[in-house]
């Protein structure tokens, strides 16, 4: 497995929101992130600077890439595009952390 950790922006005022969205993820989607080899993911929120954590498990990087362009993504991304910082294509405004400890 390939570990990733990333961080977002929830606005403000949309915490229990981005949650609730959560809570309520479409199955459809839990499938296709699954069919992209997801595994172990999780998302954290710092509520005092709106900072979104996320971790996630992937199989492999290429099979990962290509979630972004199913059309059940391109729903949720636009489905969450109201409630936190997002790209010009809805996209979460997003930047990657680099791996400098595991424990098993």
């Amino acid at each position: 497995m390939i570990r990733k950790a990333f961080v977002m922006e929830v606005y403000p005022d949309q915490h229990e929101e981005y949650e609730k969205r959560h809570n309520d993820i479409w199955p459809e989607m839990v499938k296709e992130l699954k069919n992209h080899g997801a595994h172990n993911y999780s998302i954290f929120l710092d509520k005092e600077t709106n900072q979104l954590f996320g971790y996630i498990e992937i199989e492999d990087e290429e099979k990962w890439k290509q979630m972004a362009l199913t059309e059940i993504n391109q729903k949720w991304w636009a489905f969450m595009e109201p409630v936190m910082k997002t790209n010009s294509d809805n996209s979460p405004v997003s930047k990657d952390l680099k791996e400098v400890f595991h424990l098993d």
